[in-house]
């Protein structure tokens, strides 16, 4: 066992018994490496990521390959889950020097920590122009011997180009005429224009699930009732509902898709996925009513709280894509074990779940659904109540078979950053679906959260196991606990939750700020060990902390009648500027906040004795763009509340920067001085049916 074994993440714990000498990323590792005037080797990946295994048995496995890395290198081991902050910098290095990246992540640094050489998986022998893990070893170790000068020279200057690039961000002085309404039309087209119109989603294969570009296609639709736009948003959920990608008896999202089709996933299931599928389910439930997102959305959670849920209310990181050394072998299916389990109604899961004798990936089959399920059930005489009452009982059978096979590894950290959003994705399907059992998973995940995280100091913590808290959070980690924060007093009306989310705001602020520029660094003031503090604004597979934090600053600015910070959630859209509307689905959750800028926040208030009633009436529409406070007497603490006395019935109030219209006392009536042309007919035909 080498020096990882005293380690908590799985990730790490996973390569504890390699003979490679592995540090984790510390003093100890990085002292070494400038007392012997060795390279580092930074080799970086997480608990679910399938290369990472396949290089470990290639070549960390490997004696020969390890007594080369151990008498060269100094070998450190990080988990990019654990450890973003690193992770970020090394990957950009790598990204700048090759023009891709991905895990694992091999970067070679000096002993001072610059990079200079990188790349991702290396295969044991050469192959298709890939160098081999042996020939990069001795291509570097050689290099450092003969050419140390002109490699630290090099390392140099790839680290000021990564300053460089974080140089960013402090000219802004407000968007005034930077944006328009056009600017919104805009981005609907170019995310149009990159759509793939046949079988859903954005781009080529690989294709990953982009939520943040259906739910701003979902939004531009419920203002300008653009055809095009929905049926978009629309065609790419149900693409992946449908695909190979969506686990089709367990619920849950795999990654991404190999292929266009969504048929072959990378098997992995992140929380961070789940939860920001869950808002587009939701999204897409409100705004159609079809019960197939609520089946997929009450699918999706029970997958969480059953896979995913720890004993104490948090929830875990990830499950991995292998299964006894093979990716996927878990969630595969030949024909005849099929028909082993169902018998007679073999025939029509088979055709339900496209299972065939000659499978459809490497001679097994990963079950997919039917795109036109109306057509399939006339095509088999099926009733569709019939049908959902055998289909029940299909799935129900092929789960309790699939129990019984080798479980894929469970990545049982627990990250505040993706709690924080499977927390909000809790509220909303709450709001949603209005089953109380959410809101108590939510609160109790809440209340979780606050203690397991909490650093002692009015600080958070970014990763938790076996009782134990570790690192100092990012700022992603603190940006999404206030957007969760903010979520879970809408739906509880609670203001305390409000007052710890303008507390840890204040934190962002002192902390991860700087004077003269409207964006937030990724780590904290004075963090060690990192050659360059950098500012994150691409929302990639999770959201931009930066844009989450926007949208922090604007709610609690109006909340909390603090100007200054609604001001500078403008400076934040500002320093963006047109790279918002010119690459829209790398900046999605920025889009959505400049739709926000742009179309103006409605301030929904809730007073009186039945305000958990009326609130939860109007959580069940689709209502973008607004905040939500209720209380069941006046709150003079908060500006939108004060003044505002039931007299005696509930009153609700639909106001604009304070401003206020004539109070109403029915969510038909609200819904009716809110909703848009093209929407308001089918927002109170959906607040009926709720």
């Amino acid at each position: 066992m080498n020096r990882l074994a005293s380690e908590s993440s799985p990730y790490l714990l996973q390569h504890a018994h390699n003979p490679v000498d592995w540090y984790p990323w510390g003093e100890e590792a990085l002292n070494l490496a400038r007392e012997k005037d060795l390279p580092i080797l930074v080799s970086i990946g997480y608990a679910a990521c399938h290369w990472c295994h396949v290089m470990e048995r290639e070549s960390f496995e490997n004696k020969a390959v390890a007594d080369f890395m151990n008498e060269h290198f100094v070998n450190i081991k990080v988990d990019r889950e654990e450890r973003p902050d690193i992770d970020h910098i090394y990957m950009d290095a790598v990204q700048v020097m090759t023009g891709s990246g991905g895990w694992p992540l091999n970067v070679f640094l000096t002993p001072d920590g610059k990079p200079f050489y990188g790349g991702t998986y290396y295969p044991p022998k050469a192959v298709h122009q890939r160098a081999s893990w042996m020939d990069v070893l001795h291509g570097v170790a050689n290099g450092w011997r003969d050419r140390r000068t002109d490699i630290r020279s090099q390392a140099n200057s790839m680290t000021l180009h990564l300053e460089q690039a974080n140089a960013f961000g402090g000219s802004a002085a407000g968007s005034d005429g930077l944006f328009s309404a056009q600017s919104l039309h805009d981005i609907a087209a170019a995310l149009l224009k990159s759509a793939d119109r046949k079988w859903g989603g954005f781009g080529t294969a690989p294709k990953f699930p982009q939520t943040n570009s259906i739910a701003y296609l979902l939004r531009y639709d419920h203002f300008w009732g653009d055809a095009a736009a929905r049926q978009q948003a629309l065609l790419s959920i149900d693409a992946m509902l449908h695909g190979g990608i969506y686990d089709q008896l367990g619920g849950g999202l795999a990654r991404y898709s190999t292929d266009a089709t969504w048929l072959v996933p990378h098997f992995e299931k992140m929380l961070y996925d789940q939860a920001l599928f869950l808002g587009v389910l939701c999204d897409a439930w409100q705004l159609t009513g079809d019960e197939k997102y609520r089946f997929a959305i009450n699918q999706t959670m029970d997958f969480l709280e059953r896979e995913l849920l720890s004993p104490e209310g948090g929830f875990y990181a990830a499950l991995d894509a292998d299964s006894e050394g093979e990716e996927g072998r878990f969630y595969v299916w030949e024909l005849g074990e099929v028909q082993e389990v169902l018998g007679e109604d073999a025939g029509l899961a088979a055709s339900w779940y496209g299972i065939g004798a000659e499978g459809n990936w490497e001679g097994v089959n990963i079950l997919t659904g039917v795109r036109d399920a109306a057509g399939w059930l006339a095509e088999n005489g099926l009733a569709a109540a019939e049908w959902a009452v055998k289909l029940a009982s299909i799935r129900d059978r092929l789960l309790a078979r699939r129990a019984t096979r080798v479980r894929p590894g469970l990545d049982d950290k627990q990250l505040l950053s993706w709690n924080a959003l499977a927390n909000t994705a809790c509220c909303r399907v709450y709001a949603a679906t209005g089953n109380e059992r959410y809101r108590t998973l939510a609160t109790r995940n809440m209340d979780w959260m606050l203690s397991a995280f909490d650093d002692g100091a009015g600080g958070l913590l970014h990763t938790y196991k076996a009782g134990v808290a570790r690192f100092a959070g990012f700022l992603d980690d603190y940006a999404y606990l206030v957007q969760a924060l903010i979520s879970l007093q809408e739906i509880t009306g609670n203001p305390d939750y409000l007052r710890v989310a303008e507390r840890l705001t204040l934190r962002v602020i002192s902390d991860f700020g700087e004077e003269g520029n409207a964006l937030f660094y990724y780590t904290k003031q004075g963090q060690p060990g990192i050659i360059v503090r950098k500012r994150e604004v691409y929302d990639g597979a999770q959201p931009s902390g930066n844009a989450v934090m926007l949208a922090n600053l604007q709610y609690l600015g109006v909340v909390f009648d603090r100007p200054e910070w609604r001001k500078r959630a403008e400076n934040m859209l500002a320093a963006m500027g047109q790279a918002i509307v010119h690459y829209p689905s790398s900046f999605g959750v920025w889009a959505a906040e400049l739709m926000k800028k742009e179309l103006g926040t409605t301030e929904i208030v809730v007073v009186g004795p039945e305000a958990a009633a009326r609130r939860k009436e109007i959580l069940a529409n689709f209502i973008p763009c607004c905040i939500v406070q209720s209380a069941t007497q006046e709150n003079r603490d908060f500006p939108l509340l004060r003044d505002k006395i039931p007299n005696p019935d509930t009153k609700i109030y639909v106001c604009q920067n304070y401003a206020c219209r004539r109070p109403v006392t029915t969510v038909i009536e609200m819904l009716e001085q809110i909703m848009p042309p093209k929407a308001a007919t089918k927002g109170v035909i959906f607040a009926e049916m709720q």
